[in-house]
């Protein structure tokens, strides 16, 4: 499978948060967005993944940001491995029909059963603008995500607008 490529519209999606509540992608329509496709709660590469990802919340949100965590987990793994890890972001369940979201992404390890370790950071309007796989057991970090979402601020008009005065 080939990630979805910068400038496509992401698929919308609807996934358990809980299992009784859902998150759905276009409800983040007017922020920046980061989807962090990962193989599994409990492993150790994706421990260290998502506690970076915690741990640099509020530069997210800075850049207008928020972050989801996707697996084929379902809705009770999620919310012991939140609790357990103190993660502040939501993690959605792509369990049943089975990374259906990830196959959607590109993001799905047929051989497997999981998700690929794949990021895709999207614009305020729902379109990919960075998307990266990093090898199943490699921590992908978040440089990328940060220059991606840096981008996304430089290239705002009222961003360009200011650099013009700044110049004059």
């Amino acid at each position: 499978m080939t990630l979805l490529k910068n400038g496509t519209k992401a698929p919308d999606f609807t996934l358990l948060s809980t299992p009784d509540q859902s998150v759905s992608l276009s409800e983040f329509r007017g922020k920046n967005l980061i989807l962090a496709f990962y193989p599994a709660d409990w492993s150790p590469v994706c421990g260290d993944q998502l506690s970076v990802y915690n741990e640099l919340l509020q530069m997210f949100r800075k850049h207008g940001a928020e972050i989801l965590g996707i697996s084929v987990d379902n809705t009770w793994c999620h919310l012991a491995y939140a609790n357990a890890r103190k993660l502040h972001f939501q993690l959605l369940s792509d369990f049943e029909p089975k990374g259906a979201v990830a196959r959607s992404y590109g993001a799905y390890r047929n051989q497997d059963g999981i998700c690929e370790r794949a990021l895709f950071v999207l614009d305020k309007e729902g379109v990919v603008r960075w998307s990266y796989q990093s090898p199943i057991g490699v921590n992908p970090g978040a440089d990328g995500i940060l220059d991606a979402l840096e981008s996304l601020s430089i290239s705002k008009p009222e961003a360009k607008a200011g650099k013009k005065e700044e110049a004059a």
